[in-house]
């Protein structure tokens, strides 16, 4: 370890400004943890799109970060994300005690509250910090800049109630390689659960607040290659690189409050910490405000270490309340868009957190996915069908800017998806089940091999750049991007497909269902829809650039098999030869045919059979149901015109669903893992296309269905939506008579 001790005079110190207060918010925007939380708190994440931190109930503690499809290639072992130093940590010694390793409890933590302000995108913590003899009143503020992208800030304020000598340290965090790591690149199930097992972990489902899944959704590693600092500018800096994968570095520049009394500032510069160290006189009753300013960048993203540094030096010169102000005011704009219930409080809460999740995780002009967990470790970072069938509608009217790198994502890795058609014996393009975000290859692990088959993301992904182009507009945009993607897309499809001549109609065999149970069956009808839907998109698509479309594609969609009961006049999941008889976490992926973006056609009397049925096999099949499929039945009660259903599964998913104190939605209600965006999404989806009945198709912004209300609320209002270059606010409410009606404003 390097230590450096210099004395007070040669201390930089930085201007400060009083930390501000909470201003008066809409509460529906505000989760406050309390001393009750402790010891269930499930954490939530400050984040910009491009880089996060974990919360933590001090608000002080050292979290574990990430970056934006910064991945992990350790040999074996599939991509991961990789977690980068952590630098939201802050920690403080009244001189018997560290504040960080101090148990807690509220007899230590007292008066204790903390608040994530989705409006604001801020953490704000409070309490007193009692220990031994002595007391502090603590204020934490951190936000991760909306405005500035490579910028976050955390600032400790200290009011002590006593004169003495305080330490303080500022530390990056340099985390060790997670271990155990298993060879999850080569390991089928049974072999990853023995591995497991013997690792003394299990996957079971457990009591919040611990992950579910960290035995194998743990994260990668980045190497730090050089850190050094600075005790008399008060800066940090590093560059490092995750393993095997790209290069990045961090930077942190620390702000003094004026007229502290410094006794020593010294560096710190071990294997695991690079810190500075302060001691400093302290006067009872004065509030002390403490800054830590951190750039963050990563190869393909940003500069350098020295880069970096600079960032962070100019930060602290333009200082803490003027980049809050930046950060807020690029908030309060993202929520000009937004979605108003009047009448129901608790799913206006729930929209609000939601979209906060998707708002933290969404970059602009990118060509980034996101992935199923946000900035987390879960399900490994990858980009699933999760990323453009579920996030992308939820942003495409409220912020197509925030929609548009998703489509580009498969645009600009078209290359990987030809070699994997290849590979599996297709022509065009197969995108893979679980794709890296940085290069678009095939990561699914080994263990979930026969997910291959589970190619209704091909079609899914033709579907949501067919979106893209029918909301903008943008004839260029489809000519250079989208249409590649769309011709590659219907050619596998037409690759793909098996012609019967006994009944002169397409099948699809051996495929994985959405309901993964069933991992290889033929014709599963939530594939073959999709499937059928992408290759009239694709022959409308041709005619729009100009291009011949393959006529197969046409007379393909024209006599593509989709499984039918004639009898119960409902659609069957998949071909009736196969028992549908296991028991899954969805029971049946029936409702989705009525998912918004696919909208199958159908009768109102097969539409309502088929919504029975769903509901049935939940009963009778389903166990611990995944939330994917809950979200959707409430956009199917809405279809079919059943306000009050429509508002029991609303309320339904705010059940279990929704961990606290943050509102971070988990996959079931009995398992913990969590950050899954696409619950989020689908749950916006049953407010933008679900009660709305509004569907994006060739027509514009189409009012499909007719537009429903919960009986006790009073109205639903989607603020700036977006489409073709327009704005309005789109509002469904009770005319004098009390009929639901849609009605189109310019806001």
């Amino acid at each position: 370890m390097k230590s450096v001790r210099i004395p007070l005079a040669a201390v930089l110190l930085a201007a400060a400004v009083a930390t501000p207060a909470l201003a008066a918010t809409d509460p529906s925007f505000l989760f406050t943890a309390t001393a009750g939380d402790f010891d269930r708190y499930f954490p939530s994440y400050l984040a910009n799109g491009y880089f996060t931190t974990m919360t933590s109930p001090r608000g002080t503690e050292g979290n574990r970060a990430y970056m934006v499809a910064f991945m992990d290639y350790t040999q074996d072992d599939i991509a991961r994300p990789a977690a980068i130093p952590g630098w939201s940590e802050i920690d403080y010694n009244p001189g018997d005690g560290w504040l960080n390793r101090t148990r807690l409890d509220a007899r230590f933590f007292g008066d204790y509250a903390q608040t994530l302000d989705a409006y604001d995108g801020t953490l704000t913590t409070r309490y007193r910090y009692r220990y031994a003899d002595r007391v502090t009143d603590v204020q934490v503020v951190t936000f991760v800049s909306q405005a500035a992208p490579h910028l976050a800030a955390t600032r400790l304020t200290i009011t002590p109630q006593f004169d003495g000598t305080v330490q303080l340290s500022f530390p990056i965090r340099l985390w060790s390689e997670y271990q155990p790591r298993f060879p999850i690149g080569k390991l089928d199930g049974e072999a990853m659960i023995d591995a497991v097992i013997a690792s003394g972990q299990n996957l079971d489902n457990k009591p919040a607040p611990t992950s579910d899944r960290a035995a194998v959704w743990y994260p990668g590693y980045t190497r730090v290659l050089a850190a050094d600092g600075d005790p008399r500018a008060l800066t940090l800096w590093l560059r490092g690189r995750a393993e095997q994968g790209l290069g990045m570095a961090e930077a942190a520049a620390i702000g003094l409050p004026p007229g502290l009394q410094v006794e020593d500032v010294r560096l710190e510069n071990g294997a695991h910490r690079l810190s500075l160290e302060l001691t400093a006189r302290v006067l009872k009753g004065r509030s002390y405000a403490f800054t830590k300013y951190v750039a963050v960048s990563r190869e393909g993203w940003g500069g350098g270490d020295r880069e970096d540094l600079a960032l962070a030096v100019a930060a602290r010169r333009t200082g803490f309340e003027r980049l809050l102000a930046e950060h807020r005011d690029a908030w309060h704009a993202l929520w000009r868009s937004d979605i108003v219930i009047d009448g129901d409080a608790a799913a206006q809460k729930a929209v609000h957190s939601d979209l906060y999740y998707l708002l933290s995780n969404s970059t602009v002009g990118t060509a980034w996915p996101m992935g199923a967990c946000a900035l987390t470790p879960n399900y490994a970072g990858h980009a699933f069908w999760d990323s453009d069938s579920w996030v992308f509608p939820a942003l495409l009217l409220l912020h197509p800017e925030r929609a548009k790198p998703i489509v580009m994502f498969r645009a600009r890795t078209i290359a990987p998806a030809e070699k994997r058609a290849a590979q599996y014996g297709a022509r065009g393009t197969m995108y893979p089940w679980e794709a890296d975000p940085e290069t678009g290859v095939d990561v699914t692990p080994y263990f979930a091999y026969g997910i291959y088959r589970e190619i209704h993301v091909n079609a899914d992904i033709a579907i949501a750049q067919w979106q893209y182009y029918l909301a903008s507009g943008d004839d260029a945009w489809l000519r250079r991007y989208g249409w590649p993607v769309i011709r590659g897309i219907a050619e596998f499809w037409a690759s793909r497909v098996t012609h019967d001549a006994a009944q002169d109609r397409y099948e699809i065999l051996h495929v994985t269902s959405p309901d993964e149970a069933y991992a290889d069956v033929p014709n599963d009808a939530f594939t073959n829809a999709a499937a059928r839907k992408a290759l009239n998109i694709a022959v409308e698509a041709a005619k729009r650039v100009g291009a011949a479309p393959d006529p197969r594609w046409a007379e393909i969609a024209a006599k593509m098999y989709i499984p039918f009961s004639a009898r119960e006049q409902r659609h069957l999941d998949f071909d009736a030869s196969v028992p549908h008889d296991k028991i899954t976490w969805m029971g049946s992926s029936l409702v989705w045919l009525m998912y918004p973006n696919l909208d199958l056609p159908m009768p109102d009397a097969v539409r309502a059979n088929d919504f029975a049925f769903q509901l049935e096999a939940l009963k009778s099949h389903g166990d611990d149901p995944n939330e994917m499929m809950m979200v959707m039945l409430a956009v199917a009660a809405a279809e079919l015109g059943d306000a009050d259903a429509a508002g029991r599964w609303i309320e339904r998913n705010l059940q279990g669903f929704l961990k606290p104190p943050f509102n971070v939605r988990t996959e079931t209600v009995a398992n913990n893992a969590g950050y899954i965006l696409a619950t989020s999404a689908g749950f916006l989806q049953s407010m933008i296309y679900g009660l709305t009945g509004l569907r994006i198709d060739e027509r514009g912004l189409s009012e499909a269905y007719a537009p429903v209300l919960p009986p006790k609320w009073r109205a639903l209002t989607l603020k700036n939506v977006v489409f073709r270059g327009q704005r309005y606010d789109i509002r469904v409410e009770r005319d004098a008579a009390g009929k639901v009606r849609l009605v189109r404003r310019k806001p």
